[in-house]
This record gives C-alpha cells, sequence and structure tokens, in this order.
C-alpha cells in the first residue's frame, strides 16, 4: 500500500507542500483538506489581485530582517529554499515573475490567475485530492496512523500530515493543534492601519506621500517608507510595516497610543530652522501658502500651515518665529493619537501560531510529533508587507514536501 500525506489547509503553504510533495514521491497519495469553499484565497486577493509572490532580496541575513516573529527560523529555512527558487520554480512552470520599484515581484501578466492557474495545474498532473468544505475537528496519532476527524463527523487517516491551515484571529481556533501535545502562541492583528477618528487629517483622504518616518512614541519602533491618509486615518507600507513589528505592543496598549510623524525624513527640527531663516530671504515677498518648498503634495502643506496656527496669507518674510517654531516641528514630529485599527483591506496577517521551538527548522517536522508537519502562517512566523509571507509559505511548504517525501521513500 502507498503512503497517504493529508494537507489541511488550501492555501500557498499548503498547495505547494502539497504538489511538491506528490511530485518528489509519485507514489505518495496526497490529499489537501480545505474548510472553505475557496482554494488559494489570499494567493487571489493579494496585491490587488496580481498576487505579490516574494519579494526582490537575495541576501538572507537581509530578507529574514523583514520577519518580526520568526526571523531567526526563517534565517535558517532560507539556506534550502529561497527568493531565487521561487523565481525558478515559477519560470520553469511558464509563470515569469518582474519586480517593482519597491522590490515587490509580481507575475508579469499582472494577475494572481497566473499563480493559482500554476498551482492548480500542478495539482491536477500530480494526481493531488482536493476536498472543500472539510474543516478538522480533531487530530490524533496511535502507532504510525494519524486520525482525523472532520466537522461533519467523517473520519480519516494518513501516514502524515501536514498542518498549513494559516493563522487563526482566535486562540480558541487553535484548540485541535493544542489537544496533540503543542503550545500555541497567543494571536494577534499584523498589518493593519491606525485609525485616527475625528482628526481633521482624515478629510485629505487619498493623499500620499512617498516617504515619511512613523515612530510610535515612547518606542524604538519606526519606520520610513511611503505614507497614505484615509478617511480613517493612516495607513500604506510606513504603518502597515509598523503594525506588524509592533503587534504584541500595540495589542498590549488596545490600539491606543501616539504616533510621530516626519514628512520630511532625514531631516530635524534645526536643520529646518535654518533653511527657514534662508526662506525669509529667498522667498520674501512670497505667501506661505503658494510656495511649499518641500514638495510636499500642497493640500497636506496647507493642512500643515493650518494646523500650525499659521497665517496661509503671511508672506514668508514676515512669518513669526513661534509660528516658524510650531510649523516646524509639525513638519518633523506631527503628533496624532491612535484609537483602534482597520484590518488592512483582506490581507490580513496574524501574529502567533504555533512555537517554533516546537518544530525542526531542517524538516519542519514536529519535535514531538513524527510524521506531523507545519508550513507557512499556522506556525509563529509572520512578516512585514512586501511577499514576505509568501516567501515563507513557499520556503516552509518546499522543505515539508521534500522531508515527507524522503521519508515515505524509505
Amino acid at each position: 500500500m502507498s503512503k497517504q500525506l493529508i494537507v489541511i489547509g488550501g492555501g500557498a503553504a499548503g498547495f505547494f507542500c502539497a504538489v511538491n510533495a506528490a511530485r518528489i514521491n509519485p507514489a505518495l497519495r496526497v490529499m489537501v483538506l480545505e474548510k472553505s469553499n475557496k482554494l488559494l484565497s489570499k494567493v487571489r486577493i493579494s496585491g490587488g489581485g496580481r498576487c505579490n509572490v516574494t519579494h526582490s532580496c537575495f541576501d538572507i541575513e537581509e530578507m529574514s530582517s523583514h520577519y518580526p516573529r520568526g526571523n531567526r527560523f526563517v534565517r535558517k529555512a532560507f539556506h534550502q529554499f529561497f527568493t531565487t527558487d521561487t523565481i525558478r520554480w515559477f519560470e520553469e512552470r511558464g509563470v515569469k515573475l518582474k519586480t517593482e520599484a519597491d522590490g515587490r515581484m509580481f507575475p508579469v501578466s499582472d494577475s494572481s490567475e497566473s499563480i493559482t492557474g500554476c498551482l492548480l495545474k500542478e495539482v491536477n498532473q500530480y494526481n493531488v485530492e482536493v476536498r472543500m468544505n472539510a474543516e478538522v475537528a480533531e487530530l490524533k496519532k496511535t502507532a504510525n496512523l494519524f486520525h482525523l476527524r472532520l466537522n461533519d463527523g467523517r473520519e480519516l487517516t494518513a501516514d502524515y500530515i501536514c498542518v498549513a491551515s494559516g493563522g487563526y484571529p482566535k486562540a480558541a481556533m487553535f484548540d485541535w493543534l493544542k489537544n496533540t501535545g503543542h503550545t500555541v502562541e497567543s494571536p494577534v492583528p499584523s498589518l493593519f492601519t491606525f485609525n485616527i477618528p475625528s482628526h481633521p487629517v482624515t478629510g485629505l483622504m487619498g493623499i500620499s506621500v512617498p516617504a515619511a518616518t512613523v515612530k510610535i512614541a515612547g518606542t524604538k519602533l519606526e519606520e520610513t517608507a511611503p505614507l497614505l491618509i484615509t478617511h480613517w486615518g493612516l495607513s500604506g507600507p510606513a504603518v502597515l510595516k509598523l503594525s506588524a513589528r509592533g503587534a504584541r505592543d500595540l495589542a498590549g496598549a488596545d490600539y491606543y497610543f501616539e504616533i510621530r510623524v516626519n514628512w520630511l525624513p532625514g531631516q530635524h527640527d534645526q536643520q529646518l530652522a535654518e533653511q527657514f531663516r534662508q526662506f525669509r530671504t529667498t522667498l520674501a515677498a512670497q505667501k506661505i501658502s503658494q510656495r511649499n518648498p518641500f514638495g510636499l503634495p500642497q493640500r497636506l502643506w496647507e493642512f500643515l500651515l493650518q494646523f500650525s496656527g499659521t497665517d496661509p496669507e503671511k508672506r514668508w518674510a514676515d512669518l513669526p518665529a513661534k509660528e516658524q517654531n510650531k510649523l516646524i516641528s509639525h513638519l518633523v514630529n506631527c503628533p496624532f493619537t491612535v484609537r483602534g485599527k482597520t484590518t488592512f483591506k483582506e490581507e490580513f496577517v496574524t501574529a502567533g501560531g504555533v512555537r517554533l521551538t516546537e518544530v525542526d527548522v531542517n524538516t519542519m517536522q514536529s519535535k514531538k510529533i513524527p510524521g506531523l508537519y507545519f508550513a507557512g502562517e499556522v506556525m509563529d512566523v509572520d512578516g512585514v508587507t512586501g511577499g514576505f509571507n509568501f516567501q515563507h509559505a513557499w520556503t516552509s511548504g518546499f522543505i515539508a514536501a521534500s522531508s515527507i517525501a524522503a521519508a515515505s521513500i524509505k
């Protein structure tokens, strides 16, 4: 009898594990269980429907720095399957990737269908069975066999299990895994935007700056990246990356905290004070509102003048020192009180999951239960926005597949 692998989860990590295990050992029977009626749902919606497959970074040390949780774990894993391997894997199957200015990599088609189509083709080619609406309620091992009970009462057995069920928003949803004896780091949201209710800045919704430094007051957490003003507050890569790095701290603060925004990253108040002295001469007769010397969006410049109590009709030569100092402060240290968060579209990520000390990074096998493997976000690994979470999915899925295939051939 051929050996059976059941992969729990029909997302990126689960599919990558299933198709690679079936390809490496064609005698292995492989089944994917997906609890919903949709396959590869995050792959389909990521990057606005284009699928941010990975990030154009080819240095393992640098790449691993983009994972607030699990960076040491992925650093070791990347030695087995890295960005270059992801690019090659998809290109060998007819899906070429391109790099955008910010490092994100997408299929040249600009359609996530290229990625989902590729994976589904592999499923068919290697006879991987896929069952939907199949949520696991219980997982047990007796002797050398795993027993699964689904929510609808169906029972299945397997020689190997790979859990690639993704992150869960509530701790109780991990109970079926905890019952196997594994420790789960409690889940908290990551990759969310900052709500600043009733603040006048929200009147500028839709305005973005190519770079701003956002710092969480009272911490060392800060990010410099594009920043977007929305109708509920602040978003864009700077905020999303910051939300990932501060996920646990911000949850502990119940999402009520202060931030400071430097709209002119790299500049500080003393530098600006010197520039303002020059502007008083070079722009003397011009109205402050009509001459924006920093290249900021005009509406944002006008907002900062108003926010600082500066009369926009004043000429540069007539700007009082008190107003100047307040304006400088708001340019490089603009305060906002965050009250709550908003999930970033449907591309939510959860910090938390199976404790990494219980997983062998070289095989993705459980250190507690032989034959049980993990892949993707179900482990306590998460990356910032930009293709890093998918790279972890491909890496861990491939390592698990290779390990299971090797074990099943013995």
